[in-house]
């Protein structure tokens, strides 16, 4: 899995105990939403 691809956002997020955003599972949005989600959580 490459840094930065979308399932590695997934993996992170995952990681942290986050696995809906919105009331969808995180799987559903794009790499860029999933990288601001991240940031977020940080």
């Amino acid at each position: 899995m490459y840094t930065g691809s979308k399932g590695w956002y997934v993996q992170k997020l995952k990681e942290k105990g986050v696995r809906y955003y919105e009331g969808k599972k995180i799987e559903k949005f794009k790499a860029h939403v999933l990288a601001n989600l991240l940031k977020e959580k940080q």
